[in-house]
């Protein structure tokens, strides 16, 4: 152990790494860091002597970090939250916390939760700033890296969402998977068989993180692949495809009964065993020592748990109940 070395590096170059990692400008981390650009920029240059390393370099108009700085990135996150712990030690008033969180979430979980979460969390800490991503931007790369708190997504239970065992998958809502259509559809007003659902062309979701859909790979397996049409970035623009057309979308439960685009679509339970889904809330696993983000963490859960939808049988409107 090199204590000379370590004892170069204090928590100000620490911390300056971190907003840096998340900011990647000079400019921004000083303001997030109430510091002169000036000062930004000198601790990182003691920094960069210290650990022998460039840590961001200049790319066209942008930084970027290196990959010793990536690297450092979930390790630096963790040493802010326990030295934050060690100097709060009082308990955690909503009221007064004036801090900075990130989630990342699908366009589906922001039907779901976003607005009612937000409302929530501002009615009791006025002070708390919430930047809510969207996934496709910000994923699990960016949990681990520290520059996001919090992603909730959807998937299958069954599917193995990440290596990564730093971080802590939680079930907040139980869901099933549906199939959307219009309502002018051939299928709309006929129970839909696997030969009917086969037939027609899909709407799929793009998706970096997660798997091949265990639906995706059962269907293939016990039946045929299905034959994709369109790929869309989120489940809103895939339901305006199909009031527009033939085409189908398998989807949330959950989210078809509250989507505003989902409006006026026919929706029909899947005619084959799909398995299980849920929506999981996700966090690197050091995080929950900040009370801060321990209490954001209980009123994600609340909110969920309030939102769950009770799940009906038959096809139907998503605006009303129709035979």
């Amino acid at each position: 152990m090199d204590l000379i070395k370590l004892s170069r590096i204090s928590m100000k170059h620490l911390v300056t790494l971190h907003v840096m990692l998340d900011t990647l400008s000079v400019t921004a981390s000083a303001e997030r860091l109430c510091l002169s650009p000036s000062s930004v920029s000198k601790t990182l240059t003691q920094l960069r002597e210290s650990l022998n390393d460039e840590l961001f370099y200049r790319h066209g108009n942008q930084l970027v970090a290196t990959p010793l700085a990536r690297r450092l990135g979930p390790t630096v996150h963790q040493m802010i939250n326990e030295m934050n712990q060690m100097l709060t030690q009082e308990a955690f008033d909503p009221a007064s916390y004036q801090g900075r969180f990130s989630l990342a979430m699908r366009e589906s979980t922001f039907e779901l939760l976003a607005a009612t979460l937000t409302a929530r969390v501002l009615q009791s800490a006025p002070g708390m700033r919430l930047e809510i991503w969207s996934r496709e931007t910000m994923g699990l790369d960016s949990l681990s890296k520290g520059q996001l708190d919090f992603i909730l997504l959807p998937h299958d239970k069954s599917q193995p969402p990440s290596a990564n065992t730093n971080l802590v998958w939680e079930t907040l809502l139980d869901d099933e998977m549906v199939c959307l259509m219009s309502p002018n559809h051939p299928l709309a007003d006929l129970p839909m068989t696997v030969e009917d659902y086969l037939h027609y062309g899909h709407v799929s979701i793009m998706d970096g993180d997660l798997n091949v859909p265990f639906f995706e790979m059962q269907l293939a397996q016990q039946h045929h692949k299905r034959r994709i049409a369109v790929t869309v970035p989120d489940f809103g623009s895939a339901a305006v495809m199909c009031h527009h057309s033939e085409l189908l979308f398998t989807c949330s439960r959950q989210w078809a009964d509250v989507a505003l685009q989902a409006k006026g679509l026919v929706i029909k339970p899947l005619p084959f065993n799909y398995g299980e889904v849920s929506y999981s809330l996700v966090w690197h696993q050091p995080s929950m020592n900040d009370p801060a983000q321990r209490w954001l963490y209980e009123q994600i859960v609340e909110v969920a748990h309030a939102s769950q939808q009770p799940v009906e049988v038959e096809g139907h409107f998503a605006e009303d109940s129709h035979a």
